[in-house]
């Protein structure tokens, strides 16, 4: 019983993510090594390519709440393509391939929005949404690393495209070095086909 509570009550990481097609997702990942091991940056191997939409903390136990919210809001969304066009930073921390299509990731954030109540924690762990956004190489650098490894990327050329047809939500408990993910929100558009069938 006691471990039960415990389990209900305990706090997890949740992220929202875009995850690009099978080839895609190895090309990037083959980027990410690269830069591993070229910059002495093991975190930029293992974090899997993923371009982020929010991130949140919330107790376990709010898990079938908020996927039910997000099933509502997610499935009146439409499938959108996502433009990546070579390298761009957050000057002396972060290297990411720029996204040159933006405007229906920042519509898409805007939808999961409506679910904010539902992931806050407390007034110190509120929900965060990306304004901006990318797809991250490497997060985290020693100066060093930023200043040596832009030098380089900031040259590079990468382009890449995929169509996003759903959103993942990833859990990670505490002391997991890893996510794992939770469920899959599929993009239906089903709020169009409503609107239509009132037209006619």
């Amino acid at each position: 019983m006691e471990n039960e509570l415990l389990l209900r009550y305990s706090v997890c990481e949740y992220l929202l993510v875009l995850h690009p097609h099978e080839e895609l997702f190895n090309k990037v990942g083959q980027v990410k090594k690269e830069f591993a091991d070229k910059y002495d940056c093991p975190s930029a191997y293992w974090s899997k390519p993923h371009i982020t939409l929010a991130r949140f903390k919330q107790y376990e136990m709010m898990q079938q709440r908020i996927i039910s919210k997000l099933n509502g809001i997610t499935k009146q969304l439409s499938p959108f393509k996502v433009e990546l066009k070579n390298f761009g930073s957050f000057p002396t921390h972060t290297i990411y391939i720029n996204i040159t299509s933006k405007v229906p990731i920042v519509s898409a954030v805007k939808a999961i929005r409506q679910s904010q109540n539902l992931m806050k924690l407390d007034k110190d762990n509120k929900p965060h949404f990306i304004t901006e956004p990318h797809l991250t190489i490497a997060r985290k650098l020693q100066p060093w690393q930023f200043e040596k490894a832009w030098l380089e990327y900031e040259q590079k050329p990468f382009s890449g495209r995929f169509m996003a047809n759903d959103i993942l939500l990833l859990k990670r408990k505490d002391g997991d070095k890893g996510y794992t993910t939770l469920h899959k929100f599929e993009f239906k558009n089903e709020h169009a086909a409503i609107t239509q069938g009132i037209l006619f």
